[in-house]
């Protein structure tokens, strides 16, 4: 299967710049996986699209300042440093612009109290780097470090926490899992009152959700690893659901990702670690059987995601309609019930 099998045309202005106030405001589109037919309502209607039984899992992951703007200590150049993972407690992975004088023995310095030095490179293209800092680093990294925004967002954000989900608490993202962004507490707990079940699970946004796919057969794109977790009660609860022969229900394609990794035997574990799974087309679904999601971007593997889980037809079916009717697209835009 090509990547240019997943390309689709969508008019600049339908990329969303700001989010939509209340966050539940969003319109949705109801996609019926087996059928392909469409509906179109909006976000604060979902539960008019759940079942007492359901459970919805959702990724609590936080993003974190990533981005950081330094000098190299050796000649003053400027230096944007990236964060995407901690592999140990003070060693990070991260992208560096300009990467190429970014070899090892770099020092880059932010602040008088925070720098790093350069100790490896990657096979991604990153580095591996120490921080040393005086203090703690959290608290350093919140007051020096950006909150990044994907690049096709131009409009500067004035409140940060509108990219965080209400229910964000594991600090380690570079990213927002943004299908989680239209749901508001009362919508979660109006959820709850229904006989819905509401669960967590974590994986932390790294190059492997937003990183391009640069080759030209599917099969060759090999993802990055991002670190997941899953907890015991939420490993029962779904395992309870599927018995039960109700719906284990998704919020966003990191939801799934971390689903499908522990979930391989049909049984979800409660277990963490590193996932690389690369979901496309002829993938069968172990655990997820329903998805909240948002419109994705052309070529990109979380498009091939949602088109494993509904059929590429459907989707593109889906998509030609959502740009018809003006659907505003990707991480600030409207959102998706593939049922």
């Amino acid at each position: 299967m090509l990547v240019s099998e997943f390309d689709y045309y969508l008019p600049e202005e339908l990329i969303a710049q700001q989010p939509v106030e209340p966050r539940d405001q969003s319109r949705l589109l109801v996609l019926d996986r087996e059928t392909g037919c469409i509906e179109h309502n909006e976000f604060h209607n979902l539960l008019h699209y759940l079942k007492p039984g359901d459970t919805l899992v959702f990724n609590d992951t936080r993003v974190i300042p990533a981005r950081l703007f330094g000098a190299k200590q050796e000649t003053g150049g400027k230096v944007e440093v990236f964060l995407l993972s901690r592999t140990t407690n003070d060693d990070w992975e991260v992208l560096v612009k300009p990467g190429k004088k970014a070899k090892p023995g770099t020092i880059i310095e932010f602040s008088g109290n925070l720098r790093c030095e350069v100790l490896q490179s990657t096979d991604f293209g990153g580095r591996i780097v120490r921080f040393q800092y005086q203090g703690i680093f959290e608290e350093i990294l919140d007051s020096l470090g950006e909150t990044p925004l994907p690049p096709y967002i131009k409009t500067k954000l004035t409140d940060k926490e509108r990219y965080q989900t209400v229910y964000a608490r594991e600090r380690g993202s570079a990213a927002a899992p943004t299908a989680g962004l239209h749901f508001t507490r009362e919508l979660m707990e109006s959820c709850k009152h229904r006989g819905v079940n509401l669960s967590f699970v974590t994986l932390h946004v790294g190059l492997g959700t937003f990183r391009p796919v640069a080759v030209d057969t599917i099969a060759e794109h090999v993802m990055h690893r991002e670190y997941y977790s899953v907890p015991e009660e939420t490993a029962a609860l779904v395992n309870k659901t599927l018995a039960a022969g109700n719906r284990v229900i998704a919020v966003g394609t990191t939801a799934v990702r971390t689903l499908e990794t522990a979930g391989t035997s049909g049984q979800l574990e409660a277990k963490s670690g590193w996932t690389q799974i690369f979901i496309y087309p002829g993938y069968e679904f172990k655990i997820v059987k329903a998805l909240i999601t948002n419109f994705h971007l052309p070529k990109s593997t979380l498009l091939m995601l949602v088109s494993a889980l509904a059929g590429r037809e459907h989707i593109f079916n889906a998509y030609r309609e959502a740009v018809d009717k003006r659907y505003r697209f990707f991480s600030f835009g409207d959102a998706m019930f593939i049922r």
